[in-house]
């Protein structure tokens, strides 16, 4: 059974631009949002999987908390992807300022598929 949006994760109307700023002047959450900027949802777990779960789970809760992410659990996992379009809408222009040229050198993310 796959449960609804998070219970913490905002609606995009309510975060001021100061939260998500915040949140994206992390350089571990810069790299997630890159990773997840490709329209991908991975499995938390199978983010950055070298990355001390609780570090994992840090970030990825400042994310959600600041209305980048959304989180969806199927049974006993859960999987994140980026709120891109609608941060797009809300701020226009923030993420392609913020993450850096596609061919930059932000560690590349396991595919999810293999």
């Amino acid at each position: 059974m796959t449960s609804a949006v998070h219970p913490d994760e905002p609606a995009l109307t309510e975060v001021p631009v100061t939260a998500v700023l915040f949140a994206l002047s992390d350089p571990v959450r810069l790299q997630i949002v890159q990773a997840l900027s490709g329209g991908h949802e991975y499995a938390c777990g199978h983010l950055f999987p070298d990355m001390p779960k609780a570090t994992r789970s840090h970030h990825l809760k400042v994310l959600r908390e600041a209305g980048l992410t959304t989180t969806r659990r199927e049974g006993t996992s859960k999987f994140v992807r980026l709120r891109a379009g609608e941060v797009a809408e809300r701020f226009p222009g923030l993420l392609d300022a913020v993450l850096p040229d596609p061919a930059g050198a932000l560690p590349a993310v396991p595919d999810p598929a293999r």
